[in-house]
């Protein structure tokens, strides 16, 4: 048992909220039990999500993306209300971090998948994402990777050096900066979701892309935050996996 409010402020400083400002909120964005045995994770908000922490008998449920964000009508629906009512119905607390969660150099989205992939982080790219070397592989090689880290097949236009070994990886919705991990000299850029222009941009300034699904390649840093979560303050924790195509 630990008190919510010392977890979550653990949280917020491993994860150094205080860097990333933006349109999301990061930290605890509802308040339940003050007490926690068990946490439950899972990539996204969902009704589904919270309905499944409260059957596992959670306290807190920990996600990447939140229930409230800036750009989105500040209008309580159908959606909001029916998982704000799962939420209070169960007394369960949910934190949220996004692009903290994203950049963080040994349990974050980029970095892990890095890992995955068999490259080593050299540094940041794009702020939150990840830099990265491997040891020459062919676009073949690390597409075979790219599957196995996320159980998703990945779209692929390999249009770069026979071997690749400098990758910049940028997991969900990074697909637009392609052209800078190309001006920048990369061999291959790694992502969750394409943009329209991604095939003939990748072509045209020959560099590999990847796009492994946006879910699929945020799975990584909530489980890895969990468990830290939970090894820090004897709590149990669970991955609740909700498989989404995009």
């Amino acid at each position: 048992m630990a008190r919510r409010d010392d977890i979550v402020e653990y949280a917020n400083e491993l994860l150094e909220i205080h860097r990333f400002p933006e349109y999301g909120r990061p930290g605890l964005q509802v308040a339940g039990a003050d007490e926690v045995r068990k946490l439950v994770c899972g990539v996204s908000s969902s009704r589904e999500l919270f309905e499944g922490a409260a059957e596992a008998g959670a306290q807190l449920v920990l996600v990447h993306h939140g229930l409230f964000w800036r750009n989105e009508p500040l209008v309580i629906d159908r959606r909001l209300r029916g998982r704000l009512e799962t939420l209070f119905a169960a007394d369960l607390s949910l934190a949220a971090y996004h692009l903290a969660l994203d950049a963080h150099p040994e349990i974050g989205n980029n970095a892990l998948l890095a890992e995955r992939l068999g490259a080593v982080r050299t540094g940041p790219f794009a702020e939150i994402g990840a830099a990265a070397r491997v040891d020459g592989v062919s676009a073949d090689e690390l597409t075979s990777r790219l599957r196995q880290a996320t159980g998703h097949d990945p779209l692929v236009f390999a249009h770069g050096p026979p071997r690749i070994e400098r990758v910049a990886i940028l997991s969900g919705g990074g697909g637009d900066r392609l052209i800078e991990a190309a001006h920048a000299g990369f061999d291959a850029f790694v992502t969750g979701e394409p943009e329209e222009p991604a095939l003939h941009t990748a072509r045209e300034l020959g560099i590999h892309f990847f796009a492994g699904g946006h879910y699929a390649t945020e799975t990584l840093g909530v489980q890895a935050l969990s468990e830290r979560l939970a090894e820090r303050f004897g709590i149990e924790w669970s991955f609740l996996d909700l498989p989404n195509p995009v």
